[in-house]
């Protein structure tokens, strides 16, 4: 039994949640449960980052005043995630006194430590961002991530000595070579480390939505900066040291690309500023794309993709909420770039679920219900599914240690085509009840057993459904996976149940 610290990004409060957060959630809630059926100790934090311009603005813009326009906005976030049976241990807001305190405290001990002074700044500025770039790093004036023209900004501001820690960067990062993963997204922040690291403005006096400079109270700190600290936050930083030190070591932190400068360079620096170590582990992932675009608010702003067709609500309502979550997590490696389309999920759905586990189910259950008075046999130890099951849990092991859940679910479903195989080759509807068809069933059975408890942290609400139907009391993440993974468990308690369609066929003209 170990600890696992999970965090995803904080998402902006200037909008709704859409698909592309909830890519990230439903990516960090399935590893969560994965270390929960582990028999892991863990803490999953999610939550709203609710400060800076770009949220001022879009409240201003509705007509509200910030707090008010948080307060909806991070309501939403909230709705969403409790419709994707997102399990989160704690859903923090930055406007939380809580949050401010442990600000102050941490940016407030790197002041102490010699690493924060007041200059004069003056550059690009991506509101969209809350960023800012220089000429060099933008594309003919305008943000190269979200295509918005940069606007020059020029005021006193209070800096942090990021360039004091490119040494002390460069070498931890060879100290620790899966800090950052996956390898390609380390050697990115490595680079830009490398390329020379320069000073960093950390507060704003031009707006006054966000938490107070303790030394200055004319400045607020930059959102950034305010946001960072939040994974300390929910783990008592300034409030409860032993909490910090239970749960620190056992961070890690999954984000987008577009944020692993702040993540990978920003955040360690400010953590050895305050004399603290960096987390111990950032998985960058990639984008979900739409035409080769990203998907983001701005582009729904600007007259692009429009969100509203893509909401996580108006997906569940057409899909339902595991065949989404299963989507998320299959259709595209972790750290990879992915295309997102409804052509995309009806094609997994019919496929994956409809034609090979919801098939397998159905005959299943049917065929025990018919002939076998309704009570599951017992599996075989010698069973020749045996191996293909043993060798499905080890890959789920290697696969959600690694952040891939892709490559465990895909042997996940090795496992189900292997029990479909299985059944074609043997064909139970056409034997006569007796011991032969006893021992076919009886393996069958197990198989999906087993599948049940490796497809839990993708769908936990059809696995425990699939569990009833085949007759077991509990649900599939009861017992010690130590235990649960050994074949031959299988005891039916119950009458197994035919039920309806666990994935009516969608068609794909809808």
């Amino acid at each position: 039994m170990g600890r696992f610290y999970i965090t995803t990004p904080i998402y902006y409060t200037n909008d709704a949640p859409h698909v592309g957060s909830a890519y990230s959630t439903v990516n960090a809630d399935a590893l969560a449960r994965w270390h929960r059926l582990l028999g892991d100790e863990v803490k999953f934090l999610t939550g709203t980052d609710e400060h800076g311009q770009k949220v001022s603005d879009a409240a201003k813009k509705q007509g509200h005043e910030p707090q008010e326009w948080t307060d909806r906005t991070s309501a939403r976030f909230r709705e969403a995630w409790d419709a994707l049976n997102i399990d989160y241990d704690d859903f923090i807001r930055t406007t939380e006194p809580r949050h401010h305190e442990s600000v102050q405290k941490f940016l407030g001990a790197i002041y102490e430590n010699g690493y924060i002074y007041k200059d004069v700044y003056q550059g690009l500025y991506c509101v969209s961002c809350e960023d800012y770039y220089t000429l060099d790093a933008s594309v003919d004036g305008k943000c190269p991530i979200h295509g918005s023209a940069l606007t020059e900004m020029q005021e006193e501001n209070w800096f942090f000595k990021l360039s004091a820690f490119e040494d002390r960067l460069l070498e931890y990062y060879t100290d620790h070579p899966e800090f950052v993963t996956p390898e390609t997204k380390r050697n990115e922040a490595y680079s830009f480390i490398k390329g020379g690291l320069r000073d960093i403005s950390i507060t704003r006096t031009s707006i006054s939505w966000g938490v107070k400079v303790p030394w200055d109270e004319e400045h607020v700190f930059y959102v950034w900066y305010d946001a960072l600290i939040n994974y300390l936050t929910a783990i008592g930083y300034g409030r409860d040291d032993e909490e910090v030190a239970k749960w620190w070591p056992y961070s890690n932190h999954l984000i987008g690309k577009e944020i692993i400068r702040f993540h990978c360079v920003w955040w360690p620096a400010m953590c050895m500023a305050a004399g603290l170590e960096p987390p111990s582990h950032v998985h960058v992932h990639g984008w979900l794309l739409i035409g080769g675009q990203k998907l983001s608010k701005t582009m729904a702003a600007e007259g692009g993709v429009k969100l509203t067709d893509i909401a996580p609500m108006e997906l569940i309502n057409e899909y339902g909420v595991d065949p989404v979550r299963y989507y998320l997590l299959r259709e595209t490696s972790l750290g990879n770039d992915g295309e997102f389309s409804l052509e995309g999920v009806t094609h997994r759905y019919n496929t994956d679920l409809a034609n090979n586990l919801g098939n397998l189910v159905a005959r299943v259950c049917t065929v025990v219900a018919n002939k076998c008075e309704g009570r599951g046999p017992s599996p075989e130890s010698n069973s020749s599914l045996r191996a293909q099951a043993e060798s499905a849990i080890e890959a789920n092991i290697e696969g959600w240690t690694r952040f891939n859940p892709q490559s465990a679910l895909e042997a996940t479903w090795s496992l189900i085509g292997a029990t479909n195989a299985y059944l074609e080759a043997h064909a139970p509807w056409k034997m006569e009840p007796g011991e032969a068809l006893d021992t076919v069933m009886g393996d069958a059975l197990e198989a999906i057993r087993l599948v049940s408890i490796l497809a839990s942290p993708a769908m936990p609400g059809v696995c425990e459904e699939i569990w009833r139907r085949i007759g077991l009391a509990g649900t599939p993440t009861d017992a010690a996976f130590a235990e649960s993974r050994v074949w031959g468990q299988y005891r039916g308690e119950g009458i197994i149940e035919k039920g309806a369609p666990l994935f009516p066929r969608i068609s794909s003209e809808r």
